[in-house]
């Protein structure tokens, strides 16, 4: 029950972090930011930016017809938190094994945004593995740079490379900044995948996730009560059948609101924040630690009257 400790308070500032690493927490899934929660205030909304090629990339056999050379296709990608658009590129070569064994070349873009072939370790026969830095697999991929696809081959003959050569499937073989899905926890101040990102990179490692984003700064908001946090709310319908009954339910999130005695209702702070995107949090007592935080648009119904000064004359 609210009381004389009850204290509300709503989303009066943020505190920017500029673009920066976000923190792996272990499972490859879920990434930490400085933030104890992101903002989604106008102009300070979370920019999360994983490493990947955004769009082209594609890598064929050189028209060139020459042996073991590649070309690619210009591209655009995500690294480091920027934008990149690289130039295509001709004539990249493959090396081959020494002998007639499997051999994976990963295509990276460099974190110079240089295009540079990586040879795995030669396998032992004809096989292929899925394991970095084994034998006949795919080499780990140097930290910032990016993996644009893999050359496999089973023979030293020299000769074109062709498309049953090639292999550019997004999370196996590319990497995409997009891909896996990344959804935004603002009360967290996290980002999660819908997958583990795999772990590619020199010292087993995942691509690198950056991040801009704000933190809210919480001002109490005086003479306030009557707090109502938003729910889910459910319903539930049913259909009369010969046999049986069949039924159905639905949820909506239900709107918080809270009471507020302004100061004059025209010039109070909160005021200049209507119609945006707040953190709103509420704590029964101030003197303990839970609290209620829930976010959405402020909207306002004033009733405005004589100020109080005026009111005692």
């Amino acid at each position: 029950m609210s009381n004389e400790n009850s204290r509300m308070y709503y989303e009066g500032g943020q505190t920017p972090f500029s673009m920066s690493a976000l923190t792996d927490s272990g499972d490859h899934i879920t990434y930490n930011s400085q933030a104890a929660r992101f903002s989604e205030y106008e102009g300070s909304a979370p920019d999360i930016r994983p490493d990947g090629v955004l769009n082209g990339a594609v890598i064929s056999a050189a028209i060139s017809g020459t042996d073991d050379l590649i070309d690619l296709t210009a591209f655009t990608a995500m690294q480091a938190g920027v934008n990149r658009s690289v130039s295509a590129s001709l004539d990249e070569t493959i090396t081959r094994a020494a002998t007639d064994v499997s051999s994976i070349s990963s295509v990276t873009l460099t974190s110079a945004q240089a295009i540079a072939v990586i040879q795995g370790t030669d396998g032992t026969d004809a096989t292929f593995s899925e394991t970095r830095g084994d034998p006949g697999g795919a080499p780990l991929i140097p930290v910032g740079s990016i993996e644009l696809g893999q050359i496999r081959l089973t023979t030293n003959v020299a000769g074109p490379i062709t498309d049953d050569d090639i292999f550019q499937v997004p999370g196996t073989h590319l990497e995409k900044s997009l891909f896996p899905v990344v959804t935004v926890k603002n009360s967290a101040g996290t980002v999660e995948f819908s997958s583990a990102l795999p772990l590619i990179h020199t010292g087993a490692i995942t691509k690198a996730i950056y991040g801009k984003y704000a933190e809210p700064i919480f001002l109490e908001q005086p003479f306030s009560n009557d707090f109502v946090p938003s729910e889910i709310t459910h319903s539930g319908s049913s259909e009369q059948y010969y046999s049986s009954v069949r039924g159905s339910s639905t949820s909506s999130l239900s709107r918080g609101s809270f009471t507020a005695d302004l100061n004059d209702g025209i010039t109070d702070d909160i005021l200049t924040h209507v119609n945006k995107n707040l953190w709103f949090k509420y704590q029964q007592d101030e003197f303990k630690t839970p609290y209620v935080l829930t976010q959405g648009k402020l909207g306002i119904a004033r009733t405005l009257e004589l100020l109080k000064s005026q009111k005692q004359q």
